[in-house]
Order: structure tokens, then C-alpha cells, then sequence
């Protein structure tokens, strides 16, 4: 393990010499810690898989190139995708790297391409998984070829996604409106996976995944009525489980428990309107 993190690091200095920002996304938590219905983590097990199966290929047979694998992660803010992103290569041992794509864009004719193939040529044939967010900036509709700067805009565009097409291992792409980018563009993904709001059952999951530990809170609050009244992220609900474990005391009166989770709630509404 000690070897493994250190082969991360020195992968991480190597990207922060490049024009375009990669950011390592590490995590401890594991396959158990996703909540998300059956469906959705079927199609996610079927991208593991991928991967797993993709990694024994590229050290068994370095010489021989193998296609990758695309896929658009999309759903409301804060219902996973980047967290799954990561799961996925704390599973897997694979480095996972978000990919800040404005950073990637250069005024200057010919910089942005530059600085996509650095990115690529490094990521080749290594296994990493590319998590690009908010695709939706850059594979929204494409815009009108009004001037030379559309005309460039959209080259760039087009020259990014041949980029990702071409690149062999798993690229993610992560939207939260799947009607923001362009049906051309949703065509070339091998998978399209729908993150959803939890639901009810699912965010009682999660409020216990949260709440980890905590019996104190556990004990003095009913959780079923929670999950049941609140719709909330799982994001939002893993932050406030949070900010409960650190405030709950055992001095403390089960009203007052329940007043400062449901005050912690409405501060999450509040943020969201």
C-alpha cells in the first residue's frame, strides 16, 4: 500500500505540471457505502466489471492497445456521481483524476490542444479513470458559427471528445441535466447511467451510513419519519448526519436532539432555494 501511494503521488506532481488542473479523488469509503436503486447499481457493477477486466488486459498484453470505454454519469447535484467515480477506484486500486476542463481551454489557437494531448499521452495505456464534470459546460448544444471565435469553440469541442473516443481506458463524464448536451454527443457513450433523487428507503440507508456509531442519536430520533418527510440529497444528508455526530451530546434532552436535526435540514433547504 505504502508503494501504491507513492506511485499516486508522483502520478499527481506529474499532472500538476500540465496546463489543465487534474485533481487526484481518493476515498476510503467502499462499494457498501452507494446507496442508489438496483438499477442504477447494476449498470455501475457492469462499468466496475469493465474496468477490473481492462486492467488484467493492459498488464497481461502491454503491447496490444485496447479500446476504452465511455460513459455519462448524470442526475440532480449531489446524488453521487463523483463519489461513485471514486468508490470505483478505491475498489479497484485505480487512480481516479476530475478533470478541470476550464483550465484545459486556451485563448491562444492551438494551446488547447496542446494541452489535451499532454493530458492524454500521460493517461494512455495506464489504467487511470478521467471523471470530466459538468460536461454539460463544453457538450451543451453546439453553438451557432456566428464569427471565427464559434468556429473555434466548437472545434475545440470536437477535438476533445475525438480525444476522449480514442483515449483506452474509462472516461467519465458527469452532467446534471442529460437534456443539456447535445443527443450527437450522447450517442458515442457506451453507457448512460441516471443517478436519481433517493428515495425514501434509500435515504433512511443513508441517514444510518451517516449516522455510523452514533447510537446516542439513533436512539432519541425516529428515522423512518425523517426519510419519509425529507427529500434530500444523499450529499446533503451524509453532511448533516455529520454535523450532527459532532454536535449531538448525551446531556442533551431527545427534543432538543431532534430540534437541532431538523434545524440543520432547514439550513440545507435554505442553501438549495
Amino acid at each position: 500500500m505504502k508503494n501504491f501511494c507513492q506511485f499516486l503521488n508522483k502520478i499527481f506532481c506529474n499532472l500538476q505540471e500540465m496546463e489543465i488542473a487534474a485533481y487526484h479523488m481518493a476515498t476510503q469509503k467502499r462499494w457498501s457505502d452507494i446507496v442508489l436503486n438496483a438499477s442504477t447499481l447494476e449498470q455501475l457493477t457492469s462499468l466496475k466489471d469493465w474496468v477490473k477486466h481492462h486492467q488484467v488486459e493492459i498488464i497481461d498484453k502491454a503491447n496490444k492497445r485496447y479500446p476504452g470505454y465511455r460513459a455519462l454519469f448524470y442526475g440532480p447535484p449531489g446524488t453521487g456521481k463523483s463519489f461513485t467515480a471514486a468508490v470505483i477506484g478505491n475498489e479497484l486500486k485505480v487512480p481516479v483524476y476530475r478533470i478541470d476542463l476550464s483550465s484545459a481551454v486556451s485563448k491562444y489557437i492551438g494551446e488547447t490542444e496542446k494541452n489535451l494531448d499532454t493530458l492524454f499521452n500521460r493517461a494512455e495505456d495506464k489504467g487511470w479513470i478521467l471523471f470530466f464534470d459538468e460536461a454539460d459546460a463544453l457538450f451543451g448544444k453546439r453553438t451557432e458559427v456566428k464569427d471565427s471565435h464559434d468556429r473555434y469553440a466548437n472545434e475545440e469541442i470536437s477535438y476533445l471528445l475525438q480525444k476522449i473516443e480514442d483515449y483506452n481506458g474509462l472516461a467519465i463524464l458527469a452532467s446534471n441535466l442529460k437534456s443539456n448536451i447535445d443527443d450527437a454527443f450522447i450517442r458515442r457513450f457506451q453507457s448512460v447511467i441516471f443517478f436519481p433523487l433517493p428515495s425514501a428507503a434509500e435515504r433512511k440507508k443513508l441517514w444510518l451510513l451517516g449516522l455510523t456509531g452514533n447510537k446516542l442519536v439513533e436512539e432519541r430520533i425516529d428515522l423512518n419519519a425523517i426519510a419519509e418527510q425529507y427529500e434530500l440529497s444523499p450529499a446533503s444528508i451524509i453532511h448533516i448526519a455529520h454535523s450532527i455526530n459532532d454536535n449531538a451530546l448525551s446531556n442533551v434532552t431527545a427534543a432538543a436532539t431532534y430540534n437541532l436535526l431538523v434545524k440543520e435540514i432547514e439550513n440545507e433547504y435554505s442553501k438549495q432555494s
